[in-house]
């Protein structure tokens, strides 16, 4: 057992002591005006959000599942309609999906990079028009773990499929491709801002960017009981999915300080690779692309080392976790709408094998080296054997 205090997976209250002023200064105005829903901060946030992405609209919401779920009502997505997602990823992709009565159909992912493999999705499309059974509506591509999506890829086969395209941004924002931060890849972007994001609110906080004037303006609808406009002229079914203003007032104190935040993260992920470099398999970048480094998961070679693997990293008070022990069409909440017949083996693959190390802005420099030389000091282990 390790005689050094244990690092933090996540360390928020670090980041607390290192903004505090700025925290509290936005809280009490929040305190102040007392407009704890739809406050001055919600406008504001909104606007930054725009200038930072790109998009030209942004919609505050209640979480990133509600970003979502806005997103798929808009598009009146419901029964009989097929909607393409990575199996390896949150269960919140999916089950907004159910939700709304449509079928979500699992897609595998690239081995090394984790995002949705295009040539899965073609053949997933395929089969499901030879089947006749459900209409083939949407595509949702999911910046997984930090890093972009492959979107030029996928939009051009939503263009030939005739589908809409949706991007899950909620662990990425902040990520580029092609020297553009993520936000315009698909007809709407949906972020979120739960607090081990890059960027954390104090609680659930969601956003939906888009640069389609007319669905911005459904989206502010739904999140607000599909109000129009009015609080009492009702013109659809919505929900209560609006953003507190406490919380756009912290996202706002983070704002100021998130390009900051994600060169640190880049720096960890860069002293990782060099320091892992030969004793694991460490995260593939993607081409032309600025990962927000949400997650750094390595690879082992099987099950049998990665548990070990993590076992000796606790004992030397490194934490560890496993995203995802289980894709999703393996899952007891979505196996009866995933044909047995259709093999994912990467995504089934990837859990047995996979492994996040701690990353975050507060991590030190001499915390990364305990964990590389946690690491080093297994795997000579391991060869020792």
């Amino acid at each position: 057992m390790s005689d050094q205090p244990p690092i933090s997976f996540l360390d928020l209250p670090r980041q607390q002591a290192r903004l505090g002023d700025a925290l509290r200064r936005r809280i009490d105005t929040v305190l102040s005006h007392c407009r704890f829903v739809m406050g001055p901060e919600i406008e504001e946030l909104e606007t930054r959000l725009c200038a930072y992405s790109g998009a030209k609209h942004a919609v505050s919401v209640s979480s990133g599942t509600d970003a979502l779920l806005i997103v798929l009502m808009a598009e009146e997505i419901g029964p009989g309609d097929a909607v393409f997602l990575p199996a390896f990823t949150y269960t919140a992709t999916a089950e907004v999906v159910l939700l709304l009565g449509a079928t979500p159909v699992f897609v595998d992912v690239d081995p090394r990079s984790f995002q949705i493999d295009p040539g899965s999705l073609k053949a997933r499309i395929a089969s499901i028009r030879a089947q006749g059974e459900l209409e083939p509506r949407l595509v949702i591509g999911v910046d997984l773990f930090g890093q972009p999506a492959p979107w030029a890829q996928l939009r051009e086969i939503a263009q030939e499929e005739a589908l809409l395209l949706v991007a899950d941004c909620a662990q990425a924002f902040g990520a580029a491709l092609e020297g553009r931060k993520l936000g315009r890849e698909a007809v709407a972007t949906t972020l979120s801002f739960f607090p081990s994001k890059p960027l954390g609110a104090y609680g659930d906080g969601g956003a939906i960017l888009t640069d389609d004037e007319e669905r911005a303006a459904l989206y502010r609808s739904l999140r607000t009981h599909g109000e129009g406009r009015s609080r009492y002229e009702v013109l659809r079914i919505g929900l209560n999915g609006r953003l507190d203003t406490l919380q756009a007032a912290i996202l706002l104190a983070k704002l100021d300080v998130f390009d900051e935040e994600l060169e640190r993260r880049n720096d960890v992920a860069e002293r990782y690779d060099t320091g892992l470099a030969g004793l694991v398999e460490t995260p593939l970048r993607v081409p032309e692309s600025e990962s927000a480094w949400a997650i750094y998961s390595i690879l082992l070679p099987d099950r049998a080392q990665r548990d070990s693997l993590q076992r000796f990293l606790s004992g030397c008070g490194v934490p560890s976790v496993v995203y995802y022990p289980k894709p999703l069409h393996a899952q007891p909440a979505y196996r009866e709408h995933h044909d047995e017949t259709v093999s994912l083996p990467v995504s089934e693959g990837l859990g047995a094998r996979i492994l996040a190390l701690p990353l975050h802005p507060e991590l030190r420099d001499d915390e990364v080296a305990r964990v590389i030389d946690a690491v080093r000091r297994w795997h000579e282990q391991e060869m020792g054997k």
